[in-house]
């Protein structure tokens, strides 16, 4: 066991706070009525409800490993009227409880905890036959479609579609996170340029709402839930099932990369590349993503084994020579019927652009591959015991106008004279045409705007720095007048700060909330309209 592994404190705390409550209600079996209604225990669903060390310990974390909020209790659903039961209940009682749905936990922040509330653990559904699966349709008005529960994992929806030679087309980077999760969110990756964020491809939804309500909604179906839902940071409603868009799935990918030294050439290239690249458009890229080199060790990261071993040593040099190296990463998707084609595609779309000559690299790997590139990383950090660690993240979107501006106070000022950075920098543009302003999610005004990812990993006792890092970076947004909006966001603390993240947003958000969780029951965790 490592030194600085929380696991045994951990342990201790769960243990005396499961001691102090069981210590008022000896010989009761159901100790967590102590902090919820008593009239909970006389539901079907109050055998589903677990309270014990393990269960309790695994809610009240995540995969940031920074915040922990202890639950009353954890909900196993075995169907989704479960769920509608249990939130039905909280919404009728004298005295509500909050509930919060969990997926894989993949929020840095506690986003999907609920203190002294109860936690809905959305992957027990994938153990019961009553529960959506994964089912592939087709109609005339939407083509294929895949028809997926909440629970589902991504990487699960891709093999399942597979099989009829389809699949989703726009994705996140990494796939062992559940639908529900980033549909929650917005879904956002190296696709989204072009065919949008994943809440821009779903159909239709099963939601259940901060009432106990089941309720089915599509753009033409109670289309205030569809759109509140989507992007809502689960204020709204629990996603039961999602209608996800699918297209005929290519079979290989060629991957390329590119570097450069001068930020403008790399930011002019990127805007270039993603204005010419529409959804519909023949011979287009599938996906565009950037990242920054920086001096941190081999030129590879957790993200993607990449870089040919003996090109190594000049790109260390590169790195060295002028301190950030910017790296472009385009792909474009091929099948057998594109196969004689899609290197000249590529070389007439890289004409004209300023990358470093001789600093080209390119790869030729499966679609599955290319989709789960971040897998065989996780499997070998988790090998190694660093998986498990704090991930402060911190994501925000940042308008095209003022890009260049932070690059300078950020990415020169800040990020590379504190040199304590660990883990991937992203930064890539992506259209604001891609998003429909009627959902939940919130992105800059701009026509074009960027995506910018500080990925950091680190011990449990430096993390503190890299969120000290994280506060310097907006505090310089705030000062420098840059607008940028959190993903993922985590960092706001107060009502007035959610109302600014929220901008023209706010007041539809506040009415909907009202309209579907007016006891504001669901994802306390977010701290929108809790104070927990």
């Amino acid at each position: 066991m490592a030194a600085n592994s929380p696991t045994i404190p951990y342990l201790i705390v769960i243990f005396l706070t499961y001691i102090s409550r069981l210590m008022p209600t000896l010989g009761n079996p159901n100790p967590w009525t102590n902090l919820l209604p008593a009239k909970l225990q006389t539901l079907q669903v109050a055998n589903r409800l677990r309270d014990d060390p393990d269960a309790i310990k695994l809610a009240s974390t995540d995969y940031g490993n920074i915040v922990r909020e202890i639950p009353a209790a954890v909900l196993y659903p075995s169907s989704v009227n479960d769920i509608a039961s249990l939130i039905k209940f909280a919404h009728t009682s004298s005295t509500p409880f909050t509930i919060a749905a969990r997926g894989q936990g993949h929020s840095v922040r506690g986003q999907a905890m609920a203190r002294n509330g109860v936690v809905v653990d959305m992957t027990s559904l994938k153990n019961h036959r009553n529960g959506y699966g994964i089912t592939v349709s087709w109609s005339p008005s939407m083509g294929f479609y895949a028809d997926v529960g909440g629970e589902q994992l991504w990487v699960d929806v891709l093999h399942a579609t597979l099989e009829h030679g389809l699949a989703p087309v726009s994705w996140t980077d990494y796939l062992y996170i559940t639908v529900g999760g980033t549909l929650s969110n917005a879904g956002i990756g190296g696709q989204t340029f072009r065919y949008g964020p994943q809440i821009s491809n779903v159909y239709e939804m099963d939601v259940i709402n901060g009432k106990g309500d089941f309720v089915t909604c599509s753009p033409q179906k109670n289309t205030k839930l569809f759109h509140a839902v989507l992007g809502g940071l689960g204020q709204f409603g629990i996603i039961a099932r999602a209608r996800i868009v699918l297209e005929p799935s290519p079979k290989r990918v060629k991957w390329v990369r590119m570097l450069y030294n001068d930020f403008s050439a790399f930011a002019r290239d990127q805007e270039h590349l993603v204005s010419i690249n529409g959804r519909k458009q023949k011979n287009a890229l599938d996906y565009l993503e950037g990242l920054l080199l920086m001096d941190q060790g081999p030129p590879d990261n957790w993200r993607s084994s990449f870089f040919p071993l003996s090109d190594h040593s000049r790109i260390i040099a590169l790195v060295t020579k002028y301190g950030i190296i910017y790296c472009l990463e385009v792909a474009k998707f091929y099948d057998d019927r594109s196969i004689n084609s899609v290197d000249k595609e590529l070389q007439n779309m890289f004409e004209g652009m300023s990358f470093i000559p001789g600093y080209k690299f390119e790869k030729d790997i499966s679609y599955v591959d290319f989709l789960n590139r971040v897998r065989s990383g996780e499997l070998k950090l988790q090998s190694q015991g660093l998986w498990d660690v704090p991930h402060p993240w911190l994501n925000l979107f940042v308008p095209k106008s003022q890009i260049s501006d932070f690059n300078s106070g950020v990415f020169k000022d800040i990020v590379f004279n504190r040199n304590i950075t660990t883990g991937p920098v992203l930064v890539y543009p992506l259209n604001r045409s891609k998003w429909d302003d009627r959902m939940s999610a919130v992105v800059p005004d701009e026509d074009v705007f960027y995506t910018i990812g500080f990925l950091h990993s680190s011990g449990f006792d430096d993390w503190k720095a890299l969120d000290v890092l994280n506060k310097e970076i907006l505090l310089f947004c705030y000062n420098a007048g840059i607008e940028v909006k959190q993903y993922l966001p985590k960092y706001y603390r107060t009502k007035e700060e959610w109302k600014k993240h929220f901008g023209k947003k706010w007041r539809t958000f506040q009415e909907r909330k009202y309209q579907f969780d007016p006891k504001m029951i669901l994802s306390p965790g977010q701290r929108i309209f809790n104070d927990n």
